[in-house]
C-alpha cells in the first residue's frame, strides 16, 4: 500500500499538488465559522460543580461581572470639588455602558441620615458644583469611615477610588457584546483623560479580563506565528542548507494549519486563549517529520544516489517511524481529552488531527514538492558526521560512567517534582505587560484585590433575613471574615441594617448594633429600598422573597491551595457556630482553584491510558516486548524532570502546565521511536554488537533528532514569550521537556541499551 503512495507522489507529483490544493481550500473553507469565545466560563464544562454553583447564585442574585474605572489623582487625594465633580460626571455616563444595570461610587453612594422621623436617603454628592474645599474634610471622614466603601470603592487614604459598573450580559453574541462593552469604555477613559490631566485611571473588571483573553490570543497570532515561521525557516535553511527543501517544508505546515483550523471550524469548535496556539504547535511538530526525509534523503543524494530514488529510500526507510511518532503524539494530545477544562479538550483534539494531517502531506505532497523543485547537492562518498562520531564516541567510551550519573541526575530531579506548589491565579494568566494586569495589581496594591468570595445564607423561611437570631448569625460571620488575614472588603447586609438603626435614632453610634425585633428590621429594609433610585436597590444582597442573603468577599491573591483551605474553613465556621442555616460558597477564583486540582488527577488518568497504549504500539512496532519495555523509561523521565526542574524556575503548576506531561508524551516518544529502530535495525539485521548498534544510531539518526529537537525547541520556547501567561508557562515547560528528552536519549539511553542489551544477536532475536 505505501509503495503504492509512493509510486503517485513521486511519478504524479504535479496532480499530487493539484489534488491537495483542492482539498486544503475545501477544508480551510470551514476556518470562517471559527470564532472567539473570550468568556473565562469557556474554561469550566458545563457539569462542572463549582461553575454550576456559581451560575445558580448569579440567577439568584444579580451578575457580578463588572468594569471597575481605578482612579488615582497624581498627587493628592480624590476630595477636591473638582475631582468630585470629575467622578460625579463619569459615574452618570457608566450608566450609558452597554448592559449596565448597576453604578456604584462614591458620588452616588446611598448616603442616609435622619431629620427627625425621616429617613433622607441621597448620593453622597448630590450637587459636586456647589461643593466647597471647606467641606471637603468632614465628606472625606464620612466616606472613609463607612465600611461599605472603605477599601472597596475608595482607599484609606482616599487617594485612589473605583467606580463599578455591573453589566449583564445577553450572552446571546459573546463575539460582539464584549468588545462593544470595552471599546465604550476606552473611549470613556479617553474624554476622562483628556478633561482631567491631572488624574489617572485604569480599567479593570470581568469583562476587561475577558477582552483581554481575545486580545492577548490577536496579538500572539499576529507577532507570535509569523516569528515561529521565521525561526523554523532560517533554522532549517542553517541546518540543512537547502531552500528547496525549506520552501517545500513551508508549504506542508502552510497546508496542516489551514486543514486543521478549516476542519475545526467545519466542526463546530472555537477558540479559545489555549486553543487559538494549536496553529502553533502544528508548526513545530510538522516540521519533524519534513526534517526526518529530508535528512536521509540528502544523506542518499550525497552517496550518488538519483533523486526519484534517494525520496523513495527516505520514505520507505522513514514511514514506519514518522507514522509511530505521529501517532504517539497524537495519543498524548488526544489524552487532554480527560482534562476537565474544554480549552484544552479542543487543543488537544485540534493538534491531534493536525498532526496526523502533517504526516498525510508529509509522505504525499513533501516528495511530490521535492520532485518538482530543483535540489543541489555535492556528492561525497562518505558522510562525515563529526559531532555524531563524537558523541557516540564519548558516549560508548564512558558509559559505565554514564549510566550511574544519569540515573542519580534524573532521580534528583523526579525528587523535586513534589515540591512544585498548585496555583492558579486568573489575573496571573497575563503578564505585567498587559494593561488588565497592570490595572488590577494596581488596584490590588491600592485599594482590595479583584477575586472575590461569595457566600449565601440561606435562613429558611420567607423574609427571614429580618429574624433577629439570623441577623446575629450573619453579624458574627461578617465580623469573622473580616478579620481573617486574606480579605480585604466584606459587604454584608448586616452593616446596610446597623446604619439605619443608628439613623432612626438620631444618629446616635451607640445605636449602630442591629434592631432586636423582627418587625424594626423589616420597616427599616422597607422604607430604605422605596428610597432607593432605580438600579441601586438591595438585588445584589437578597433574593426575591428575602429568605436568603448574599455576602461578598474581595480577597487578596491567593494560591489555589489557600483558597481551596479558606473555603474549607467558611464551611467549618458554619458548621461550628450557625449549622441551622444552608450555606453556598462560589466564586470565579474558586472555580479556577479547584479545576487547577482536579484537572491534574484527570490528566494522570489520561496520561496512564496513553502509556500503556504508547508502550504497546512502541512492542507492537519494534516487534520486541523488551524494547518496548526499555523505552518506557526515556519516555516518562523526561516529563518527570521537567516538573522537577520546573521548580526552579517557578515553582507554581497552574491549570496550563497540568496538561503538559500528557501533551509531550507523544513529542518525547519521537526521539526514542527513531533511536530504538536504527538501533535494533543494527542488531537484527545487521548482525552487530551492541556498542556498533549504538554507533550506527547516531551516525544514521542523530543530525535529524538534534535537528528536529532544536526546531522543536525554539518553536515551543517562541510560544513562551506570549503575553498570556497560560501559553508562555505551557510552550517553556513544553521546550524544557523535549531538551531534557533529547539529553536522555542521547546520554541514559545508550548506555542503558549497552548495560541491558549486551546479549549475542542469536539471543536478541528471540524477541522478534
Amino acid at each position: 500500500m505505501k509503495e503504492r503512495v509512493f509510486d503517485v507522489a513521486l511519478k504524479h507529483p504535479i496532480w499530487v499538488l493539484l489534488a491537495s490544493i483542492i482539498l486544503v481550500v475545501a477544508a480551510a473553507a470551514g476556518a470562517k465559522n471559527l470564532v472567539f469565545k473570550s468568556d473565562y466560563r469557556v474554561f469550566f464544562s458545563e457539569e462542572n460543580p463549582q461553575l454550576t454553583a456559581f451560575e445558580s447564585m448569579q440567577k439568584i442574585y444579580s451578575k457580578s461581572d463588572n468594569v471597575a474605572f481605578i482612579i488615582a489623582p497624581k498627587e493628592g487625594s480624590v476630595f477636591t470639588p473638582k475631582r468630585l465633580a470629575a467622578i460625579h460626571e463619569l459615574t452618570l455616563q457608566s450608566w450609558q455602558v452597554p448592559y449596565s444595570t448597576r453604578v456604584d461610587s462614591i458620588t452616588n453612594f446611598q448616603h442616609t441620615v435622619a431629620e427627625e422621623d425621616d429617613l433622607i436617603v441621597e448620593d453622597m454628592v448630590l450637587n459636586p458644583e456647589s461643593l466647597t474645599d471647606e467641606q471637603m474634610p468632614a465628606l472625606q471622614e464620612i466616606v472613609i469611615s463607612d465600611p461599605l466603601m472603605r477599601d472597596k470603592i475608595i482607599s484609606d487614604d482616599g487617594r485612589v477610588t473605583v467606580i463599578n459598573v455591573t453589566v449583564h450580559l445577553p450572552g446571546i453574541n459573546p463575539v460582539v457584546e464584549v468588545p462593544e462593552v470595552v471599546s465604550k469604555i476606552r473611549d470613556m477613559k479617553q474624554i476622562f483623560l483628556t478633561d482631567n490631566p491631572d488624574m489617572d485611571i485604569y480599567l479593570s473588571g470581568m469583562v476587561i479580563m475577558n477582552n483581554s483573553f481575545a486580545e492577548a490570543s490577536q496579538n500572539d497570532s499576529k507577532s507570535l506565528i509569523p516569528l515561529m515561521f521565521g525561526m523554523v525557516i532560517l533554522t532549517m535553511i542553517f541546518l540543512l542548507r537547502t531552500i528547496s527543501g525549506t520552501i517545500a517544508t513551508v508549504v506542508i505546515i502552510i497546508f496542516s494549519i489551514l486543514s486543521t483550523m478549516g476542519l475545526a471550524g467545519w466542526t463546530g469548535f472555537y477558540l479559545t486563549g489555549p486553543s487559538v496556539s494549536a496553529p502553533t504547535m502544528i508548526l513545530t511538530l510538522a516540521v519533524a517529520d519534513c526534517v526526518h526525509i529530508l535528512a536521509t534523503f540528502f544523506y542518499e543524494l550525497r552517496q550518488g544516489e538519483e533523486k526519484s530514488k534517494a525520496l523513495r529510500t527516505s520514505l520507505r526507510i522513514n514511514f514506519s517511524p514518522i507514522f509511530l511518532t505521529s501517532i504517539t503524539t497524537a495519543i498524548g494530545f488526544l489524552s487532554m481529552n480527560f482534562s476537565d477544562s474544554p480549552p484544552f479538550r479542543d487543543l488537544g483534539n485540534m493538534v491531534a488531527t493536525g498532526v496526523m494531517i502533517a504526516f498525510v502531506l508529509s509522505v504525499t505532497v513533501f516528495p511530490a514538492l521535492l520532485m518538482l523543485l530543483p535540489i543541489k547537492v555535492k556528492q561525497r562518498t562518505e558522510d562525515k558526521n563529526d559531532l555524531m562520531d563524537t558523541i557516540s564516541k564519548f558516549v560508548i567510551d564512558k558509559r559505565n560512567m554514564l549510566l550511574p550519573s544519569m540515573t542519580a541526575i534524573i532521580l534528583v530531579l523526579i525528587a523535586f517534582l513534589p515540591q512544585n506548589k498548585l496555583n492558579d491565579n486568573f489575573v496571573e494568566y497575563f503578564d505585567t505587560s498587559v494593561p488588565f494586569r497592570q490595572a488590577t495589581d494596581f488596584m490590588e496594591a491600592n485599594l482590595s484585590g479583584m477575586a472575590s468570595i461569595e457566600i449565601s445564607i440561606q435562613s429558611g423561611e420567607s423574609s427571614g433575613i429580618n429574624n433577629p437570631a439570623y441577623l446575629k448569625a450573619l453579624d458574627n460571620f461578617s465580623i469573622w471574615l473580616r478579620a481573617q488575614p486574606e480579605i480585604d472588603h466584606v459587604n454584608t447586609l448586616t452593616d446596610i441594617i446597623k446604619r439605619l438603626n443608628k439613623n432612626m435614632h438620631a444618629d446616635d453610634p451607640a445605636y449602630y448594633t442591629l434592631p432586636e425585633s423582627r418587625e424594626l428590621t423589616a420597616q427599616y429594609l422597607l422604607l430604605y429600598e422605596m428610597s432607593l433610585p432605580y438600579g441601586l436597590d438591595l438585588n445584589n444582597q437578597l433574593n426575591v422573597d428575602k429568605s436568603s442573603t448574599r455576602i461578598i468577599g474581595t480577597m487578596k491573591n491567593l494560591t489555589s491551595n489557600e483558597q481551596i483551605s479558606f473555603e474549607s474553613r467558611l464551611y467549618q465556621w458554619f458548621k461550628d457556630n450557625s449549622p441551622q442555616y444552608e450555606v453556598h460558597v462560589a466564586s470565579p477564583s474558586l472555580m479556577f482553584s479547584h479545576i487547577g486540582q482536579r484537572n491534574i488527577q484527570s490528566m494522570l488518568i489520561g496520561i496512564t491510558f496513553a502509556l500503556i497504549l504508547i508502550s504497546a504500539l512502541l512492542g507492537i512496532a519494534l516487534k520486541s516486548v523488551r524494547y518496548g519495555l526499555i523505552s518506557l523509561l526515556p519516555n516518562l523521565a523526561p516529563a518527570a524532570m521537567g516538573f522537577g526542574f520546573w521548580y526552579f524556575i517557578d515553582g507554581q503548576v497552574g491549570l496550563a502546565l497540568s496538561v503538559v506531561a500528557g501533551m509531550t508524551l507523544g513529542i518525547v516518544v519521537d526521539d526514542t521511536v527513531h533511536f530504538l529502530s536504527k538501533y535494533r535495525h543494527a542488531r537484527i539485521d545487521k548482525g552487530k554488537s551492541a556498542e556498533d548498534a549504538v554507533r550506527y544510531a547516531f551516525a544514521s539518526v542523530g543530525r535529524a533528532l538534534w535537528i528536529t529537537t532544536l526546531v522543536l525547541v525554539v518553536g515551543f520556547l517562541v510560544l513562551a514569550q506570549s503575553s498570556f501567561k497560560v501559553n508562555a508557562d505551557m510552550g517553556l515547560l513544553t521546550a524544557i521537556t523535549i531538551m531534557i528528552a533529547l539529553i536522555v536519549d542521547f546520554l541514559f539511553l545508550p548506555p542503558l541499551l549497552m548495560k541491558l542489551d549486551n546479549t549475542a544477536v542469536t539471543e536478541t532475536t528471540k524477541d522478534k
